[in-house]
């Protein structure tokens, strides 16, 4: 626990600098644990270090986790690609979901949404570096997709998400983000999230504006399997 505790701490010191190097506040930056792969004693051992906030892709494993968490006040986001026979579980049992990337999966997402919950925070999924193989709706899509997520009563659209193709380059991390934040100031409904940066390129993405960064490795280490 202690090294995960260290971990962490070293991750928060990482935002911080990051965001004072930006002119930004820490706290205007939200730390996701993304979880996935690893076990229930580090998601708690986690918790007891403070993180609130955890990241799940495979809808499966996250449930048995949840179910096995449920003592604590935890916030649960799925940040996977999500197929249709997976949102019902997704709609009950998460906070968060920051892989919409069409309006089917955004419709089925809140008429799964239970009446009794909160409206289900979601993001749109943006493919910012153009891979035909990632997920997440084109640049040139993306207004249609908003306007018709924002209509959903059962969702609260929240902002937008993006999985930038891997780069060593300063200059190629910063234009990708540059472009979600832009899209996102490009539209002309409010969002107040901008889910991007990981382990590798945080400073980037907290530079051109993330509001939430997802960090998994820095956090847990490298990646295990759950049996």
């Amino acid at each position: 626990m202690d090294t995960l505790k260290s971990a962490l701490q070293a991750v928060h010191a990482r935002i911080a600098a990051a965001a004072c190097a930006a002119g930004r506040k820490p706290d205007t930056v939200e730390l996701l644990a993304v979880s996935k792969t690893f076990g229930i004693d580090a998601i708690r051992a986690a918790a007891a270090a403070g993180q609130q906030a955890f990241g799940e892709s495979y809808v499966q494993e996250a449930l048995v986790k949840i179910a096995a968490l449920a003592d604590l006040s935890l916030t649960w986001h799925f940040i996977g690609p999500l197929q249709r026979n997976k949102t019902r579980a997704v709609a009950e049992h998460f906070d968060w979901v920051h892989s919409v990337d069409r309006a089917i999966i955004a419709q089925r997402l809140n008429d799964a949404r239970i009446a009794m919950q909160p409206p289900l925070n979601v993001c749109v999924q943006v493919n910012v570096s153009g891979e035909p193989s990632k997920s997440g709706v084109s640049p040139a899509d993306l207004p249609a997709l908003v306007h018709a997520v924002a209509q959903l009563p059962r969702l609260h659209l929240r902002g937008l998400m993006a999985i930038p193709a891997p780069s060593k380059s300063a200059d190629q991390q910063h234009a990708q983000f540059r472009l979600l934040r832009q899209l996102r100031d490009g539209l002309d409904v409010p969002l107040d999230t901008l889910s991007m940066g990981m382990s590798d390129d945080m400073e980037a993405a907290i530079a051109e504006g993330a509001t939430l960064v997802r960090v998994g490795s820095a956090i847990f280490g490298g990646r295990q399997i759950i049996n």
